[in-house]
């Protein structure tokens, strides 16, 4: 009777198992984004210039971005001068780097373009896959040479400190 039972149990819960697995599959559901590699919060960040990761290496090894040291800016304590530095940092890497953005958004849609309408080869895909790539390491360096910059901008100890304040370790 405990066999029947569990057995019954079993069947019961087979048909909830498998409509699990195919709600867990990884990329379910993004077959309806406009562009199928980025996510559309990906578009907006990368359109508004927002770095999206693309400066870790520097963001994690003691080198701070210009839009979080104008995020604490008070904890820092930063000087007139150095407020209007960072300001101007800031403004000229947004713009760079929303202009990146927008060639890397472009540069993703004609590759998704290229599957949707059935036009892909090896050869358009290896032309398209190179112009993404080529727009997202140019929007990476962008992001990374305003790193570079701030280093110029704040003092060791503001440096120490917004690593701190940001969660980092202090060895920087």
């Amino acid at each position: 009777m405990k066999r029947l039972a569990l057995f019954a149990l079993i069947l019961a819960a087979m048909p909830a198992a498998a409509d699990t697995a195919h709600h867990g599959q990884p990329y379910a559901g993004l077959d309806s984004r406009e562009i199928k590699a980025l996510a559309p919060e990906e578009i907006a960040d990368l359109a508004a210039g927002r770095g999206m990761g693309l400066a870790l290496a520097a963001e994690l090894n003691g080198y701070p971005g210009p839009r979080h040291v104008l995020d604490l800016a008070q904890e820092l304590q930063l000087t007139e001068e150095q407020q209007q530095k960072t300001n101007a940092l800031f403004e000229a890497m947004r713009a760079e780097t929303s202009a990146l953005g927008a060639e890397l958004i472009e540069a993703e849609r004609a590759l998704d373009r290229l599957f949707a309408e059935k036009r892909a080869t090896p050869e358009t895909v290896a032309a398209a896959t190179e112009r993404a790539a080529r727009s997202k390491r140019s929007c990476g360096a962008a992001h990374l040479r305003y790193h570079l910059a701030m280093i110029d901008v704040l003092t060791t100890d503001q440096v120490m400190a917004y690593n701190h304040l940001r969660g980092y370790a202090t060895h920087h």
